[in-house]
């Protein structure tokens, strides 16, 4: 009924309205406090002397200046290892942890497993909460309030093992929804808990008609396939004949912009679409309104403290991780505009970690970011100084310039004698030229780049372009982890692994 739709959509805005209004830098100052505070006797706490610390009259300095940066073998082996093994408690966090994220990670690397504490189901819920109610800035119509959504992840049936049980985050979180939320929650706690990503698919599928789908939530590429196999078994030409009032997809774990234009094809209509940024280590940030980069907003007080490092060379390592004696600043100092390597601290007991991810301050006031890559994924080996979100520009302009649609594609920096090329892989629908390919690619990512230019009178002496199908990567994606989850194949490889993904690649098209 869309009285009931009125009434949501008014109860939201009013809830919207009497929550305190309080600044991101005030807000993130109480959470490193509150963050201090509850960990001090934590055995972390008490090596880093957080009681002493909290008597510093600037306690983010005084954070940095005695804490060191932590990446996830730092935390797992020092840390995480004796909670995980043997069930000890209060380590880095208070208490026990029943809970650990395997971390979506990429195809070829080992699973991590990241602590998620009864603290940071409450983040995650809080934070979800304000995404809800900042739906009410878009100005959807009241009948979307009383749609069900899809939340698309990994299995909900967790794994036993030792005293805690473990599966991916999105996995997790669906299985920890508030009672309130069950009534809007599709697929259902039966079938998200199939372990089989066909056979849940394929349950989604004979139901979709039973269900009245207005938003969807995942990563955009098994979304994607998953909505192809609704449209094939209904025998439709798009979704909005199963779902016609679906008017919003949020995407997450991947920037979206790269699968919209195949995304699209699949709708009968326009839609909005979100990016929000939920990884293994917790609900980071959502997208509040609407704005033409996707840009989001931080969750600056929902149990996460957030510190920037300038993003450079000079301050990452080989390997992708932050140099201990880079610098971090805190939200209140960043710069709009500028590039930073995020670390987080958090009420799972992630100490001044080291993510992985580079984001850009497009509104410093609103703390809003979009992710522009990964620190491991910045492809430098010969100074090209190439960022995803240049390869993902870059892949635009080639969809628009051939009629392609790229949802996928990988590269890396390959030795030929002496020198290096950068041998592309792209996962298109439709046909062009390799050649061609290869000609445009090269000419815009010199026009954007001025260090690639450069790189490419030196040591980078040619560009190759491989083309082929997209669902070449979900079967490597397949092979090496598991269908359906929060795993992608990385923008970047090393050489090393770009041999085993070459071998692959040209036996899956030949």
């Amino acid at each position: 009924m869309v009285v009931l739709g009125n009434i949501v959509k008014a109860a939201l805005e009013i809830t919207d309205m009497v929550i305190p209004e309080v600044s991101p830098v005030e807000s993130q100052k109480d959470v490193l406090r509150q963050l201090i505070e509850k960990a001090a006797n934590t055995a972390f706490g008490k090596k880093y002397q957080f009681a002493e610390m909290l008597d510093e009259p600037d306690l983010a300095k005084a954070f940095a200046r005695s804490v060191p940066y932590h990446d996830y073998d730092a935390m797992h082996q020092q840390w995480w290892k004796q909670q995980m093994e043997k069930g000890l408690a209060d380590i880095s966090w208070p208490g026990k942890t029943n809970y650990y994220a395997l971390s979506a990670g990429t195809t070829g690397s080992e699973s991590k497993r990241i602590p998620v504490t009864e603290d940071m189901l409450e983040a995650i819920r809080k934070t979800s909460i304000f995404q809800i109610l900042a739906t009410t800035n878009f100005e959807f119509p009241a009948d979307f309030f009383e749609k069900e959504i899809m939340m698309l992840g990994s299995s909900t049936e967790l794994q036993k093992s030792g005293k805690h049980l473990e599966g991916e985050i999105s996995g997790i979180a669906a299985g920890n929804i508030p009672s309130w939320f069950e009534r809007f929650y599709r697929p259902g706690k039966d079938i998200a808990a199939i372990t089989d990503w066909d056979e849940r698919v394929d349950a989604i599928a004979r139901n979709a008609k039973n269900w009245d789908i207005g938003a969807m939530a995942g990563i955009p590429s098994w979304n994607e396939l998953m909505l192809k196999r609704v449209i094939e078994y209904n025998k439709v030409e798009h979704i909005h004949e199963i779902w016609p009032g679906l008017r919003v997809f949020a995407s997450g774990g991947v920037a979206f912009e790269p699968y919209r234009k195949s995304f699209e094809q699949l709708l009968g209509k326009p839609i909005t679409f979100l990016d929000t940024y939920l990884a293994s280590e917790g609900f980071l940030a959502y997208q509040a309104r609407p704005n033409e980069d996707m840009a989001m907003k931080l969750s600056t007080n929902a149990g996460i403290f957030f510190e920037f490092v300038p993003f450079s060379e000079d301050y990452i390592d080989d390997s992708g991780r932050v140099k201990s004696h880079a610098p971090s600043l805190s939200l209140a100092d960043v710069e709009t505009g500028k590039e930073y390597i995020l670390i987080i601290s958090t009420v799972a007991g992630a100490w001044r970690y080291m993510i992985g991810d580079t984001i850009r301050i497009t509104n410093k006031e609103k703390a809003e970011i979009v992710i522009t890559g990964r620190t491991k994924h910045f492809l430098n080996v010969v100074g090209s100084q190439l960022s995803v979100i240049q390869m993902n520009h870059a892949m635009k302009e080639l969809e628009d310039a051939f009629g392609l649609q790229i949802p996928e594609f990988t590269v890396a920096a390959v030795r030929e004698g002496d020198d290096y090329i950068h041998h592309w892989y792209i996962g298109a629908e439709g046909k062009a030229d390799e050649e061609e390919l290869r000609q445009t690619l090269d000419s815009k990512l010199k026009k954007m780049n001025k260090a690639y230019k450069m790189a490419r009178t030196k040591a980078l002496k040619d560009v190759k372009v491989s083309l082929c199908s997209p669902d070449t990567f979900y079967a490597w994606v397949e092979e090496n982890k598991s269908k359906g989850g929060q795993i992608k194949v990385p923008r970047v490889m090393k050489e090393t692994e770009f041999s085993k993904w070459k071998a692959f690649a040209d036996k899956h098209t030949s």
